[in-house]
């Protein structure tokens, strides 16, 4: 039973991570704006505001032309350039339809900003190139800032690695299901190839089978620096995974190991057996494949790794948030029934950031890690945000950034046509048109925001599950 002084401890530690990650997450959407305003500035675009957040305005500073401020919800945050819709064409039709008028309302919140000598300075009569930069400057920021943090986690701090150590050998194979899977004798109970206990000597019952690993001396404590004739660092943050693949693809074929025990190298042969497994984890419709199994454990270690390392690293890094970030959709009714009927969360779904806080405020309250630990995974999930901020504000998609810079390119796509046809320049590319667009996709992102909230609140993911 834990004392007082150490639950007070806890949650002093608790409240430390979340404001940790709350201010990290504030200034990674400040620097996402600075990208804006910086090059909005260079270009001479008027740019009267600064906010970082959303709702009522906490604080606010009035230097030079723009407004400086933080605002009460810490979600988000934008620059407010001159002139990010531009007049309407001449030729546009004037019939009077529910959607036309609702383009006509915005265009002309729009222009009421621009203010006698704005001629110049607004967004829709810059070059088509200094349009792209000001809106994919906030992004790469975001970039810019991921890749520093994780160049700093992995060479500086050290990451999670799971080793080529070896923490388990079981004594031998068990059935999934097995009765005697807890069972502290279970390798010396007789059971049917389903798992179920049997009487020794009854036809298809015999003792559990001994796992390759055993079967070929490994033991825990024993670290694997080749396999197959591949060298390994025992500490690389990809070394396992070239481990499991090299025993998944070698079901009953020989496999060399060399190992270190006690200092001294040894070589091993193991033979993989083979096992039937999911083709994806994550979804079991997609059948089964046979792979082999060894029946090895890895240690998780706390490891540095050559800057060298980075590039691979991060590519590792961006290919797994890419495949999150197109799961979404399809993980979106799981999340729903996590939220509202109580179904289990499932650990690899989306998470929102008040989930991010909560499980930083766990991290720091952990009194098994160590401090370098703590530390290690707070840069972890700090520079996964900024990752995920720039993946998703590139999407395509008008109001994001990325759906600005698709605007301005396919800009300068129609000019180029027009001119090869002959033809005179269409003029900017009228992105008041696409605002009903905006609107839904505005509006199914806050549901998003919404049902992350309360899955966050309700029934999170936690480090216990």
């Amino acid at each position: 039973m834990s004392s007082p002084e150490a639950e007070l401890s806890g949650i002093l530690l608790t409240v430390l991570g979340i404001v940790a990650f709350a201010v990290g997450l504030l200034f990674s959407i400040a620097f996402h704006e600075a990208g804006h305003f910086w090059w909005a500035r260079k270009f001479g675009m008027r740019v009267p505001q600064f906010m970082v957040g959303f709702g009522p305005t906490i604080w606010s500073r009035t230097r030079g032309e723009t407004e400086y401020g933080i605002k009460a919800v810490p979600l988000g945050g934008y620059i407010r350039i001159i002139g990010m819709i531009p007049p309407a064409e001449e030729n546009e039709s004037k019939r009077a339809t529910r959607m036309r008028s609702f383009i006509a309302e915005v265009r002309g919140a729009a222009l009421n900003d621009v203010r006698p000598g704005d001629e110049g300075r607004v967004f829709w009569a810059k070059p088509w190139w200094q349009r792209v930069i000001v809106m994919f400057a906030g992004p790469f920021h975001n970039l810019v800032l991921a890749v520093l943090l994780f160049a700093v986690l992995l060479t500086v701090v050290g990451t999670s690695v799971l080793s080529t150590t070896v923490d388990e050998v079981p004594a031998c194979v068990l059935p999934a299901e097995a009765e005697t899977a807890t069972a502290e004798n279970a390798c010396s109970v007789p059971i049917t190839p389903a798992g179920q206990t049997c009487e020794a000597g009854t036809p298809g019952c015999a003792l559990p089978q001994q796992s390759p690993a055993a079967a070929a001396g490994l033991r825990p404590g024993d670290t694997i620096v080749a396999i197959g004739g591949q060298p390994l660092e025992p500490t690389g943050y990809d070394s396992w995974t070239v481990v499991q693949e090299a025993i998944r693809t070698s079901p009953g074929e020989p496999l060399g190991l060399t190992i270190v025990r006690d200092g001294e190298r040894r070589e091993l042969t193991v033979t993989p057996i083979a096992n039937t497994v999911y083709a994806d984890p994550t979804d079991p419709a997609a059948g089964t494949t046979t792979a082999g199994y060894l029946g090895v454990a890895p240690t998780v270690e706390l490891a540095r790794q050559d800057l060298a390392d980075l590039p691979g690293y991060f590519g590792m890094v961006v290919t797994r948030a890419v495949e999150r970030l197109i799961e979404i959709p399809e993980r979106i009714p799981q999340l729903f029934r996590a939220a509202f009927l109580g179904e289990e969360r499932d650990p690899n779904g989306p998470i929102g950031v008040v989930g991010v806080g909560r499980i930083s405020g766990e991290v720091f309250a952990i009194p098994e890690l160590t401090g370098m630990e703590k530390v290690s995974t707070f840069l972890q999930l700090l520079a996964s945000i900024n990752l995920v901020l720039f993946l998703f504000n590139l999407l395509p998609i008008y109001p994001l950034d990325g759906g600005h810079v698709a605007g301005a390119l396919y800009e300068k796509a129609r000019s180029v046509v027009a001119r090869l046809r002959g033809r005179p320049d269409p003029g900017p590319f009228d992105i008041a048109r696409l605002m009903p667009v905006a609107y839904v996709v505005a509006g199914l992102f806050v549901l998003l925001s919404g049902l992350l909230l309360v899955a966050d609140v309700v029934n999170p993911i936690t480090l216990q599950q």
